[in-house]
C-alpha cells in the first residue's frame, strides 16, 4: 500500500514540475483584424492557419474588431500580438492624435510589414442618382464604424472635396456589412469603404442592386497628399462596373508591439512572406503584398525580429 501511495506521490510531484514548463512553452498570438465582411478578417484567418501549423507551441486566435484604431489601442494595452491597420491610422497613433482616437502616443507599437493598399471605394445605389462626390450632399451616407480607419479616411477625403458630414441628410457610422444591408433596403444611399479591391461587402451589394462607383478625382487626390496615393478601381471589379474608376489608396500595415519576443516577431514576418500564395487564395487583395515593398513608408520603428528577417533578405544592410 505504501508502495502504491509512494508511486502516486512521485507521479504527482513529477507532474507539478512538468506543468509549469509546459505552460511556459506555450505562447499566444491574438490577431486583430476588422469586420467579417472586410478584407482584414479573411487574411487574419489565413495567417492564423499558417501560424498554427508552423509555430510550435503557439495558440493562435483571430479577433474581429472595429479595425485600425481599435486594433492599435488594443496592441498598446497588450491585448494582441499582431494587428492590421491603415497607414494613416498607424502614423497618427505613433504621434498620439487625440482627435483620431489616440489619447496619447502609442509608444509600444512596432512595425512588421507594409502589405496591400486599401482603396477608397465609394459606392451608391443607382436609384440614388449619385454620380459624383458633390452629389452626396443631401443624401444618406455611411462613413464606416466610429473612429475606425475607414472613418478617418472619410473625414479627410470629404474635407478635401469641400464636403462635411453636415452636408448629408443623414450620417451613419456603420461597418461594411451593415452599410450594404441598409442600401439594399433603401434606407441608405451610399457608403465609403476603405478596403482591398473585391471586398466582399461591395461584391454582395453589386450582385443585389444596380450600383454606381463614385470617383475621387485627381484634384481631390492632389489635395490629400501622403500617405494617400492616386489609384484606380479597374473595370469589372464589381458587377455593373463597366469602366475604370479613379480613386485614392492608403497602404495597410501589419503591426506588433514591444514585449512580443524577437523570435515570435521574426517567425510571424517570415511565415507571412513564405506563404503569400495561401494568403492570396483567401483574398485576392493579398496578390499586392510584395517583399520589395515591405518596409516602404513604415510610420514607426520595426520590431527587431522583423528587422532581422529583412536583413537576411537584403532589404536592410
Amino acid at each position: 500500500m505504501k508502495s502504491l501511495k509512494g508511486k502516486i506521490l512521485a507521479l504527482a510531484a513529477a507532474a507539478s514540475l512538468l506543468s509549469p514548463a509546459v505552460a511556459r512553452a506555450d505562447q499566444f498570438v491574438n490577431i486583430l483584424t476588422g469586420g467579417t465582411s472586410g478584407v482584414y478578417y479573411p487574411l487574419g484567418v489565413a495567417l492564423s492557419k499558417i501560424y498554427s501549423e508552423n509555430m510550435k507551441g503557439t495558440k493562435v486566435q483571430v479577433q474581429s474588431t472595429k479595425a485600425s484604431v481599435e486594433n492599435l489601442n488594443l496592441l498598446q494595452q497588450g491585448r494582441g500580438e499582431l494587428a492590421f491597420a491603415l497607414g494613416d491610422s498607424v502614423k497618427l497613433a505613433w504621434e498620439g492624435d487625440a482627435e483620431a482616437g489616440f489619447k496619447k502616443k502609442l509608444d509600444k507599437l512596432r512595425g512588421i510589414a507594409a502589405i496591400y493598399p486599401n482603396y477608397i471605394q465609394i459606392v451608391a445605389s443607382k436609384d440614388s442618382g449619385i454620380k459624383t462626390l458633390a452629389d452626396l450632399k443631401g443624401k444618406r451616407v455611411s462613413v464606416g464604424a466610429p473612429k475606425s480607419g475607414t472613418e478617418l479616411n472619410a473625414r479627410k477625403i470629404f474635407a478635401a472635396a469641400g464636403i462635411s458630414y453636415k452636408d448629408f441628410a443623414k450620417t451613419e457610422y456603420l461597418p461594411f456589412g451593415e452599410s450594404v444591408e441598409l442600401i439594399k433596403n433603401r434606407q441608405l444611399d451610399a457608403t465609403l469603404q476603405s478596403a482591398g479591391l473585391g471586398v466582399a461587402s461591395i461584391k454582395d451589394l453589386s450582385t443585389s442592386v444596380p450600383i454606381t462607383m463614385v470617383a475621387v478625382p485627381a484634384d481631390v487626390a492632389g489635395k490629400l497628399g501622403a500617405p494617400y496615393i492616386s489609384a484606380t478601381i479597374p473595370a469589372g471589379t464589381y458587377d455593373g462596373q463597366d469602366a475604370d474608376v479613379p480613386t485614392v489608396a492608403v497602404v495597410n500595415f501589419l503591426v506588433t508591439r514591444k514585449g512580443v519576443s524577437d523570435k515570435t516577431a521574426y517567425e510571424m514576418t517570415k511565415l507571412l512572406f513564405d506563404n503569400l500564395g495561401t494568403l492570396e487564395a483567401s483574398h485576392k487583395a493579398a496578390a499586392q503584398i510584395k517583399l520589395a515593398n515591405a518596409i516602404k513608408g513604415m510610420p514607426l520603428p520595426l520590431h527587431p525580429g522583423a528587422e532581422k528577417f529583412y536583413k537576411e533578405k537584403g532589404l536592410i544592410k
